[in-house]
Formats: structure tokens, sequence, C-alpha cells
């Protein structure tokens, strides 16, 4: 068997598993999982501060404007990765599937093992993933601000429309 098929056959098992909700970790605490993750985060954070400072970019602080389209966009992002349905081929290595969510999300349960259900747990939480994300944004503001700026407009302009979404379903809920 090819490494490709080898790849394809493992995926197979791993969307397979995820559709049929099994290998829920229950109330497993995976310590040693948490570890290597809050290892991961101050490697990665420590190596984007390290790029700032050989760059020998100003220490400029993002403004307000910058924070709360970094704030808006953070929940945004974070939503979308934790609970789209569209995002779950990302989550199904760490997560499987229990139900249907919100509107096009999806409710997950971390899979068994020390460091599939850390991350697991992770990637289905967008309160947990606030942090990562909130991190690469203002990484980027230091190390690309004017891109960043763009997309943290672009994905602010998206939580707004959700939100309009929403208030619009609601309308026509309590005119009908």
């Amino acid at each position: 068997m090819s490494q490709f098929e080898d790849a394809k056959a493992r995926m197979s098992s791993i969307h397979a598993t995820y559709e049929r909700g099994e290998d829920s970790a229950g109330d497993e605490r995976p310590l040693r999982g948490y570890i290597a993750l809050l290892g991961a985060y101050a490697a990665l954070t420590a190596a984007g501060a390290a790029v700032v400072r050989r760059k020998g970019l100003p220490a400029e602080r993002p403004g307000p404007l910058d924070l709360v389209l970094l704030a808006a966009a953070t929940f945004r992002v974070s939503r979308t990765l934790a609970k789209d349905a569209v995002a779950s081929p990302l989550r199904a290595p760490f997560a499987t599937y229990q139900g249907p969510g919100g509107p096009g999300e999806v409710m997950e349960a971390p899979r068994p093992g020390a460091f599939r259900h850390a991350a697991g747990e992770l990637l289905i939480c967008p309160f947990c993933l606030t942090q990562w994300v909130a991190t690469a944004g203002v990484l980027g503001y230091a190390l690309y601000p004017r891109a960043t700026r763009w997309v943290t407009a672009g994905m602010t302009a998206v939580a707004a429309a959700d939100a309009m979404h929403y208030g619009y379903a609601r309308l026509q809920q309590s005119a009908g």
C-alpha cells in the first residue's frame, strides 16, 4: 500500500468514527496533552516575539480601533474554527460528531488519548481557541499590520453580519 493509500485509509477510518460519534473521551483529564499544548503555545508565542525583535519592528501598540477589530475578528475566527460544520475535517482527528448545534454549527466531543483529547478540547471550544487566535492577531499586527487590518476588518464584518442574521431571524419569529 502506498503512503497516499495508507493516509487515505486512515482518514476514512477517522471520518467513519467521527460520523458515528465514537471514541468520546468522557471525563478523562489529559494532563500530558495539556502540557504539550501549553508548551506549543509558549514556544510559538516566544518564536513570534523573537521574530518581531529580530526584525527590529517598533514596539507600537495596536490602537483602539485595531483592538475592536481584533476582538470581533477573534470571536468570529474562534467560533468558525471550533463550531462551523465546514471546518469539521480540521477537527475530525481530535473530535467526534455528537449532533447538530446552532445554525451551520455542530456539537462535538474530544477523542480519547492524552494528546488527542487535549487538542480536541481546544479545537471544539471557541473560548479556548480565543487565546491562540488573539495571540496570532497581535503578532500579525506587529509583523504585518496592513494585512492584519484587512483580515480583521473582514472577519469583523462577518461577525456583524452574523449578528444581523440572528436579529432578522428573531424579528421573523416575533412577527409570525
